[in-house]
């Protein structure tokens, strides 16, 4: 009986991995063995990359809310903590966006809170 060997799924594997490693620089690119673990590394990056963008995103949007709250007299952490006793449901995204491109929406909402 003639030997079985699995050459045409190993090599649609490793045709994967090196279409992955395209663009990278010397081995990493076209040696397979150098290019999976390179490739398995920028899956790591990947993978935290986007949970740390959620954290940079809620930073910067925290960022804006304080700046826009200062321009009326208030502090963010007493800013968010009067949102909340008022009951106004505006996440954090909403009121970056509010403070930076409708700074006029946003002085109602402050207004609103104020009171």
């Amino acid at each position: 009986m003639p030997r079985s060997v699995n050459a045409v799924a190993a090599k649609a594997r490793r045709k994967k991995v090196l279409k992955a490693a395209k663009g990278y620089f010397g081995r990493r690119k076209n040696v397979h063995t150098v290019a999976k673990n390179a490739v398995e590394k920028a899956m790591q990056y990947a993978y935290i990359g986007r949970k740390q963008k959620k954290r940079n995103f809620r930073s910067l949007w925290i960022q804006r809310i304080n700046a826009g709250v200062r321009e009326h007299g208030l502090s963010y952490s007493t800013f968010m903590g009067a949102i909340s006793n008022k009951g106004i449901a505006l996440n954090r995204k909403v009121l970056a966006d509010l403070a930076m491109n409708h700074p006029e929406a946003f002085k109602a909402v402050v207004d609103k809170v104020k009171s």
